[in-house]
């Protein structure tokens, strides 16, 4: 029986590093002895270090576009509650959530309803999803990301940008309706919106139909081309429902025992009267 060749573990290492295997690095010393205990031929063993090595790669990548993506803490499908936006369904976010096929398109997906209907949840949640199956995903607030732009604007940088968003799969603006009516503002808006039109995809959330959405594009004709671009390939979801946190705050006002459900105006005259007679 022959002995079998001794191996230079620190040369190993470094020929590992020098080929960025860092996973391969740190495991094949185990997955060795295992494959010499069980007698794995060479191809089980090197099978099994590739496909260590690919998990943990796309583990750090996922880690990383997590990290880019801004996203707010604590926004899942888990915790979306779709018994209270019936128009929206799960099954269609679910499979949104994929990402094969409107993101590649470069379609958009459009979330309308007041405050506190769930759609800045809803937002993130999805973004967060999409991360999870690979795609880049940038979660900002309109304002924050307007002025930003501005900056670039000023320093000559705008379409450098703008290019730098096009790695983002998807680029969520969060209160699309809560920037001032500037032209300055209003027309790094608008390049944004030209700039990903049929390349690149949005998700916007907006408390404003666009029949409203003259206050936020002072030039009429601006207004037309910016709805234009946004829903030419877009879902739009219309989340007209009473704010969660209206709800819930009229439930704890309420107190333990008392429900919590308070969408008829005479329950919520009800605890009204009630806090007003503490």
């Amino acid at each position: 029986m022959s002995t079998p060749p001794m191996i230079d573990a620190q040369r190993l290492s470094l020929m590992l590093n020098e080929l960025r295997l860092p996973a391969i690095k740190h495991m094949w010393g185990d997955f060795a002895a295992r494959a010499d205990k069980e007698g794995w031929p060479a191809a089980r063993l090197l099978a099994a270090l590739a496909e260590h090595e690919i998990a943990e790669r796309d583990r750090r990548r996922t880690e990383r576009h997590l990290a880019e993506a801004k996203l707010p803490a604590g926004k899942t499908l888990d915790t979306f509650a779709f018994d209270a936006v019936p128009m929206v369904s799960k099954a269609q976010v679910m499979a949104m959530c994929a990402g094969d096929g409107w993101l590649e398109q470069g379609a958009n997906l459009i979330l309308f309803g007041p405050p506190g209907g769930g759609k800045t949840h809803l937002a993130a949640a999805i973004g967060l999803a999409l991360v999870e199956n690979g795609w880049r995903v940038l979660f900002a607030r309109t304002s924050d990301l307007v002025q930003r732009l501005q900056v670039a604007r000023r320093e000559l940088a705008l379409e450098s940008a703008l290019a730098k968003l096009d790695k983002y799969h998807l680029l969520v603006l969060d209160d699309f309706a809560y920037i001032s009516r500037d032209q300055a503002e209003t027309s790094v808006l608008f390049e944004l919106i030209s700039a990903r039109y049929e390349r690149r995809s949005m998700l916007i959330t907006a408390n404003q139909p666009f029949g409203e959405w003259n206050s936020i594009f002072p030039d009429p004709a601006m207004t037309l081309a910016a709805v234009d671009r946004l829903v030419h390939h877009a879902t739009i979801f219309e989340m007209n429902v009473e704010s969660y946190r209206r709800r819930t705050a009229e439930a704890r006002r309420a107190g333990p025992g008392r429900p919590a459900n308070f969408t008829t105006p005479k329950v919520l005259e009800a605890v009204r009267d009630n806090q007003d007679d503490k």
